[in-house]
């Protein structure tokens, strides 16, 4: 009997994170139709226009640690829908080539925007789980032409455990 009480919470707590940025994720194959989508996932945080295709971000933060990217083909048909923080996509960006519209639409808005006394531009900054595991976040420093100067990651100190000595 504890078992069967045991499995229902389970299900309910899986129900009740099912979504954007909990557990589950909506099934989306491409082809769907815009309308679809948007059904499927509420108004999206913003919407750029990437050439032809549309991109609808749906983020979580700013503390999130994720972000969902629907591109839409011309005919607002859907082409990909991913979870676009990770360490795959930051190994990505390309130093020198990539500016702030290119960052912007892969990985959406920056949990923060800052300046620090080093550096001649912003810096934007991703919270996200570095290989899935470790809460991490992304600085992107652009240089003073644009592009991006440099990427530097570290522990998000927001969510570092703090020790007492």
């Amino acid at each position: 009997m504890k078992n069967l009480a045991f499995l229902a919470i389970l299900a309910v707590l899986a129900t009740a994170c099912a979504g954007r940025g909990g557990w589950g994720v909506p099934s989306l194959t491409p082809g769907t139709p815009e309308a679809t989508v948007r059904a499927a996932l509420g108004t999206p945080t913003a919407t750029y226009r990437d050439g032809v295709d549309t991109l609808l971000e749906y983020a979580y933060g700013p503390a999130g640690q994720t972000t969902w990217m629907a591109r839409l083909d011309p005919q607002g048909r859907l082409v990909s829908y991913q979870q676009v923080l990770t360490s795959a996509n930051f190994a990505t960006v390309r130093i020198g080539k990539d500016d702030r519209d290119a960052i912007l639409h892969r990985f959406g808005r920056p949990a923060e925007v800052r300046r620090f006394a080093y550096s001649p531009s912003d810096v934007w900054m991703y919270r996200y789980k570095e290989q899935d595991v470790w809460d991490s976040v992304m600085y992107v420093e652009f240089a003073a032409n644009g592009t991006v100067g440099r990427m530097v990651n570290g522990p998000d100190p927001e969510r570092e455990e703090r020790r007492r000595h």
